[in-house]
């Protein structure tokens, strides 16, 4: 199996990083030559990586088709390109929906939405795909988890919610920019906080066949984190996080 990925962003590395790493068994990687950077990077980081000389040369020479670019792009450049009925074609394209893709590509391809997430490259982290596929279902649990979703109207609140990545990351550079103007040191302080997030997480999820209410509830009364909550509920916080994810969800 040859595997093409037009785009080489961020998303796209993290991608080839965690296939790289995992027991996926392909011949190839082929990557589009757009961000040179990077592309030069992933050739010389990963033996089995090539640099095609165009996007169309990334379609010619691969089974699978990843398409890693932004919306926009993809839309201009997609009629362009010429797919084959038995490539398999899974877009990591964010506002462009499922039928949009169809008329763009023209092809009888299988093509699939998915949402990979950063933590992909570790073999970590859900990846929600529609429609359902097996191969696909089997190929991104390889390098992470993969959830089926049969109706795209239900996706869009999984693209929402992955929206929400950058929030995350900048609360722990809030805490920890905290700690650090209370003259703690600075790897000290990033490491505490996102060894604290991080382990909070894996509680979470060990939990979370129960509702996630649980965890909040069973703070202790009048303690520091039923203050700080109950602070953050008064000023409206969680329904500002609320109204955000709404905004994403009504751009998608």
């Amino acid at each position: 199996m040859k595997l093409g990925f037009i785009g080489t962003g961020n998303i796209v590395s993290d991608v080839i990083f965690g296939v790289s790493k995992s027991k996926i068994k392909y011949k190839k990687i082929i990557i589009s030559p757009r961000n040179k950077k990077k592309a030069q990077y992933l050739k010389k980081y990963f033996k089995k990586v090539i640099i095609a000389k165009d996007n169309q040369d990334v379609i010619n020479k691969a089974n699978w088709v990843f398409l890693g670019i932004l919306p926009k792009v993809g839309e201009t450049i997609l009629p362009k390109l010429r797919f084959r009925d038995n490539q398999i074609i899974v877009s990591f394209m964010s506002t462009t929906n499922y039928q949009k893709l169809k008329k763009l590509i023209k092809t009888k391809s299988i093509i699939i939405r998915a949402i990979p997430m950063p933590p992909i490259r570790l073999g970590k982290g859900p990846v929600a795909i529609f429609p359902p596929n097996k191969k696909i279902k089997n190929f991104f649990d390889k390098i992470g988890t993969t959830i089926e979703i049969r109706n795209e109207k239900l996706s869009k609140n999984f693209w929402a919610i992955s929206g929400t990545m950058a929030s995350f990351y900048e609360l722990l550079n809030v805490l920890s920019k905290w700690l650090i103007r209370k003259k703690t040191n600075k790897l000290d302080a990033q490491k505490y906080v996102t060894l604290l997030y991080s382990a909070l997480a894996e509680l979470a999820l060990l939990k979370s066949s129960k509702p996630l209410n649980n965890l909040v509830n069973e703070q202790t009364p009048g303690g520091l984190n039923s203050q700080g909550v109950n602070e953050l509920r008064k000023s409206g916080y969680y329904r500002l996080l609320e109204k955000s994810l709404k905004k994403i969800y009504k751009r998608l």
